[in-house]
């Protein structure tokens, strides 16, 4: 192009040479006339030159005159451009607009829309470009004159600049073609749910969505306890699909419910995939499920369950098994049950919790609302007792709320206060639609047997921690579970019932001192005592009465229609007559209050099953007429203080249960006694020392026929080998507990024992195991031989000649471990002691061991020569054991988040090795310090000096009588 325009440049150049050559000679001719004959120009030249010439000279002005245009428009068009382009911008603005509010309302943009907006956007992209460009040559000319510096570039953008303010034009006019900027969806791509405003669920909505980002999750599985907030949650992460910082093609939210039926979940998908009838009806299941399967395994796919009672087979369904689906799918479901979490291999889980109590607060006095709780200065205050009584439980708090808003005085509020602490079902909205809600849970159970053991558990106050092998053995004794001939296996089946009602979350599991308990929440517990009075029909069906203090006459008398009756705390007032209790089955009566029962109180207890008068310390006589409830299979006197058990005890031929923990005045047994017992499976007498012959307490047990479980308290050599010596008896004994034994050295455990505490055994150096054949073995066993595999709690101390507790490695289920004053020990477990050449890396030593305490042990240097991961270590106590340089802990203790604290002396802290610094850092939080135990070394060895003392005597006087 450069080239051409020089060539132009010069025939004009020549032309215009001639031209003034001919119009010199014209004007020397004609001075008159020098310019208006131009035909005289060329008169002196001939015309077969002139004609050429003129006729060049005209076609190059032709060809130019349109592209000088080019460079004399250049500003004007860079202003219509810009102009059109502002014009545009404006429009793009509006129609965008419309298309954001159409999507919101679930609509989809139309493709025309959507190519004219792109379209709009890459024009923009140009036209700022261009006019970039424009700019800079209007500004850069030739010094002096109006032309370009560059007029090759100023020519290509004078020609682009018509064309593009044309399409800009044609941009702007496809506008007023546009009759929808959006469409509606024949199924919306999210349907927002309905959802209040909403407190304490950030945390696992945030856990929630963090999981739906993470490609390698498929199945999230969200549970926890009726009402707690699962659908809510489910809600909220519904809605935040609306959202469109996400690249899912569709959202599916199914509402399964029970029964769980998979004809009306694949109907549901159909609706939503919009599967038409021709390829629906008159299907078989595998068909629908193959036509759902087709549609969804081209899609990436959201998929909600809300309300999942049992498992769901998603493959039957129609649902791409979504480890292998490349579009990496999600489905999330709600269910009330860790179990269906488990059974349908939910990739994580997460349990919703009740809400803390600042958020519980905050939810009650929403749902109060502002007026009411602003009617008067005493109701902030009382409305905290009132969100109290919830405990955290959301359903509860906005139905409590909801039913509190219209109580404008103080008086009101303290009358619901008492209403909803004493009968609960009868509080506004409670038995109508909060227990309802909750009972759904207990419906759900899969039989009458696991029914019975969850209402058991309202007998017991509100926040009692229950004690697991308590309440199994209570069930036991009530006939609950089913009948074998071992109690073992009964327990099995407890520990059972307790771990289902635990998944479906109508218990509760803790610790407290060491020691695991169960719980059940004070709502659930209402709502168990609710089904429990059917309905709330027959209130006094289950009594329980906790901390009422003195409990008069007229109300025991009301009691005659009671099945289970439970006393906490509480004592009732001398009776002019013996009650009658014609239906009562169970009878609790625990608490210091109780120093004696009223005269005849049992004498027409008829069908008693269970009694349970234990933790009354100030209980020193037992009612003779007890021996009379020849209907009773289950008695417990743990922790009082009776002292002679009445001889009429022999009457009960069908007991199955007597229990004597703790019993520390009890004198010596009727003899016989135990023996007459003929039904009598359980019998336990541990940590209370017996004042009477133990030979002949062991041998009345060795002839009963049924005995097998046992747990025992010996405190003298001759008769622990007489249980070491009785195969029948070893066997069956679950815990056993040495006291004094001075010269046993080795004690034989059975494979079946769980408890064990041994104390002031100073020959004691290992342990023996009696295994099922009848074979004795040392510590050594075989590699795969875990013999001790139901031990659980070991207690030893003041042993002085314990050198090692090697044979621990066979106890894979133990879980507390505590040694103290043992001086001569020096390794907890060593590993030349056993037939373990080496450690198999597989090996994970105390792996479900909670809690590790050792006191006073000046000479042990390590608790195992290999680090072990402790996955499920709580606590960790280490006093007085100076030696001991290095804990056992690998990288995985470090990051056990089990941990809480690890207790011990600042100078042994101090004096620690570590492996590395992280180790250090990492632990170093969890670490709590005490006084040293050698300030209380000195007074406690004169206290045990003088126990030993006392013992030696009293043993002394025995055999001398």
């Amino acid at each position: 192009m450069g080239y051409s325009i020089s060539i132009i440049q010069c025939i004009f150049q020549t032309v215009f040479r001639i031209l003034n050559f001919s119009i010199t000679i014209s004007a020397i001719e004609s001075e008159t006339q020098p310019v208006t004959r131009p035909v005289t120009l060329f008169r002196f030249l001939p015309m077969d030159f002139v004609t050429p010439i003129m006729d060049i000279a005209g076609r190059l002005w032709a060809c130019t005159a349109k592209r000088v245009t080019y460079f004399r428009r250049l500003s004007r068009n860079l202003k219509i451009l810009r102009t059109a382009m502002n014009e545009l911008k404006s429009v793009y603005e509006d129609v965008t607009e419309r298309v954001e509010c159409e999507e919101k309302l679930q609509k989809k943009r139309t493709r025309s829309v959507e190519n004219w907006i792109r379209s709009v956007e890459a024009m923009e992209r140009e036209v700022e470009q261009i006019l970039e460009e424009g700019n800079e040559e209007v500004q850069n000319k030739c010094s002096g004159t109006c032309c370009p510096i560059d007029p090759c570039g100023s020519y290509k953008l004078g020609k682009a600049l018509p064309r593009k303010i044309r399409a800009v034009v044609a941009l702007r006019s496809k506008v007023d073609h546009f009759q929808d900027v959006a469409v509606p969806l024949p199924n919306l791509l999210v349907i927002e749910r309905p959802l209040e405003k909403i407190v304490g669920l950030d945390s696992p909505f945030l856990e929630v969505w963090r999981l739906l980002r993470n490609e390698q999750v498929g199945t999230i599985g969200i549970y926890g306890m009726g009402g707690v907030g699962k659908t809510t949650l489910l809600k909220k992460v519904n809605n935040n699909f609306l959202k469109p910082s996400h690249d899912f093609d569709i959202v599916i939210w199914i509402v399964v419910s029970k029964p769980t039926t998979l004809e009306r979940v694949q109907e549901a998908l159909r609706y939503k995939l919009e599967i038409p009838d021709g390829r629906w009806k008159n299907r078989s299941e595998d068909e629908k499920a193959a036509e759902i399967f087709s549609v969804l395994k081209t899609k990436k796919f959201v998929l909600l369950l809300d309300d999942i009672w049992e498992p769901l087979d998603l493959l039957k369904v129609g649902i791409p098994l979504l480890s292998s689906h490349r579009n990496k799918s999600k489905v999330v479901f709600t269910t009330r049950s860790a179990d269906v979490c488990r059974d349908m291999e939910a990739q994580k889980s997460i349990k919703v919790e009740c809400l803390a109590w600042e958020e519980s607060l905050t939810l009650f006095w929403t749902k109060v609302g502002e007026n009411t709780l602003n009617s008067h200065p005493d109701i902030p205050k009382l409305s905290e007792i009132v969100a109290r009584e919830c405990k955290g439980l959301p359903l509860a708090l906005i139905i409590v709320g909801r039913a509190m808003a219209g109580a404008r005085t103080p008086q009101d509020w303290e009358k619901k206060i008492q209403m909803l602490k004493n009968y609960p079902a009868k509080f506004p909205g409670m038995g109508d639609s909060l227990f309802p809600v909750l009972a759904f849970s207990y419906d759900s159970l899969p039989d009458e047997a696991i029914k019975s053991c969850f209402l058991y558990c309202s007998l017991f106050p509100e926040d009692y921690e229950i004690s697991p092998q308590h309440l199994i053995e209570l069930w036991i004794g009530e006939g609950l579970l089913e009948e074998y001939d071992s109690i073992q296996e009964e327990r099995n089946q407890g520990e059972e019932i307790i771990e289902r009602l635990k998944d479906v979350c109508l218990l509760e599991s803790g610790r407290s001192q060491k020691q695991e308990y169960l719980k059940m929440h004070d709502v659930i517990r209402d709502m168990a005592l609710w089904l429990a009075a059917e309905h709330g029909k027959k209130e006094n069906k289950f009594l329980v009465k906790d901390q009422v203090g003195l409990i008069r006459a007229q109300e025991v008398k009301k009691w005659n229609e009671a099945q289970r009756i439970t006393l906490w705390e509480s004592r009732i007032e001398e009776l002019r007559e013996p009650p009658c209790f014609p239906n009562v089955e169970t009878f609790f009566a625990s608490g210091k209050c109780m120093k004696s029962f009223p005269s005849g109180f049992f004498v027409y207890m008829h069908v008693l099953r269970v009694l349970d008068l234990s933790n009354n310390y100030e209980l020193v006589e037992l009612p003779v007429e007890i021996g009379n409830l020849v209907t009773l299979r289950y008695l417990n006197l743990s922790k009082t203080s009776v002292e002679n058990l009445p001889v009429e005890l022999k009457n009960l031929k069908i007991l199955k249960c007597l229990i004597l923990d703790n019993m520390n005045s009890l004198q010596p047994l009727p003899s016989p006694m135990l023996s007459v017992l003929s039904s009598l499976q359980l019998f336990s007498m541990f940590n209370s020392p017996y004042k009477g012959d133990h030979r002949t307490l062991l041998d009345e047990l060795e002839h009963l026929e049924y005995i097998n479980d046992l747990s025992l308290d010996l405190t003298t050599v001759s008769s622990a080998q007489a249980l070491f010596n009785s195969h029948k008896l070893q066997s069956f004994t679950r815990r056993l507990r040495l006291f004094n034994c001075k010269c046993v050295n080795l004690v034989r455990l059975s494979p079946y024992i769980e408890m064990l505490h041994i104390s002031f055994c100073h020959a004691f150096k290992d342990v023996q195991i009696s295994l099922e054949m009848g074979g004795l073995q040392y510590s050594k066993f075989p590699r795969q031989g875990y013999c001790l595999y139901y031990l659980c709690h070991v207690y030893i101390s003041w042993c002085s000649k314990l050198l090692s507790l090697t044979w621990l490695i066979h106890a894979p289920n133990l879980k507390f471990l505590s040694i103290d004053d043992c001086g001569s020990l020096e390794e907890v477990v060593e590993l030349e002691k056993s037939q373990f050449s080496a450690i198999d890396p597989n090996f994970n030593l105390f792996s479900r061991l909670i809690s590790l305490t050792l006191i006073n042990l000046p000479k042990l240097r390590s608790i195992c020569r290999w680090n072990q991961s402790f996955p499920s270590l709580r606590e960790i106590t280490v006093l007085g054991c100076p030696r001991i340089k290095k804990l056992p802990f690998d990288f995985n203790t470090r990051m056990n988040k089990n941990l809480e604290k690890i207790i011990g002396e600042q100078e042994w802290w101090d004096g620690l090795e570590w492996e590395d610094k992280d180790s250090m850092l990492n632990l170093t939080p969890y670490f709590r310090t005490t006084q040293s135990s050698r300030r209380l070394e000195f007074p406690f060895v004169l206290l045990q000096k003088h126990l030993q003392e006392v013992i030696d005597r009293f043993q002394d006087s025995f055999k001398f009588l």
